[in-house]
């Protein structure tokens, strides 16, 4: 955007949005980056109107050696148009989690809520498909919960997994919680 010709006083306010617009670009680029992000390892057909049952491996950002796979249902284009609803999958998913190498935990979440893990769009804006980790101090054992997220009539529809750790050889690069 060339802003050479406007006077100084016409100049500002342009100059602020473009540098809004730049902020707010680097923001969404920096939440986009920090969790993790989905290897698709399998996809089954289920139908002849073309519906699948996706499977996508996860690896933890934070937790070295667990691989999350998390099966959903992606709707085809032809079941979109006789059904309506258009622009949104299912709520379904299921999720199982597994040590798939040495465990080495970076700085996780210790809180009730833990963190979200990974995040993916189920509909054109609002309903999305959340992994979420929280440790379980008292059992050692991470826990791993898929369920949606919408604005408003969030879904009941969830799977839950865990990892023991309980006797495991872990590496916790910020010490181990008491």
């Amino acid at each position: 955007m060339v802003l050479s010709h406007l006077t100084p006083a016409k100049r500002e306010p342009e100059e602020a949005s473009l540098r809004k617009l730049v902020g707010i670009f680097a923001a969404c680029l920096a939440l986009s980056t920090s969790a993790a992000v989905a290897d698709e390892v399998g996809k089954v057909g289920v139908d002849w109107v073309g519906n699948d049952i996706m499977i996508d491996a996860i690896k933890d950002p934070k937790v070295d050696g667990v691989t999350c796979h998390v099966a959903y249902f992606d709707r085809s284009i032809i079941d979109r148009l006789h059904k309506g609803n258009w622009f949104e999958d299912p709520s379904d998913s299921s999720i199982s989690c597994r040590q798939t190498g040495p465990i080495s935990i970076g700085d996780i979440d210790m809180s009730e809520g833990g963190e979200e893990v990974f995040k993916q769009g189920l509909s054109l804006i609002w309903k999305k498909q959340v992994v979420n980790r929280i440790y379980d101090r008292k059992n050692e054992t991470l826990i791993y919960l898929s369920h949606s997220r919408q604005v408003q009539n969030g879904s009941a529809k969830m799977s839950v997994t865990t990892v023991p750790l309980y006797g495991q050889n872990v590496v916790w690069t910020k010490g181990k919680p008491q």
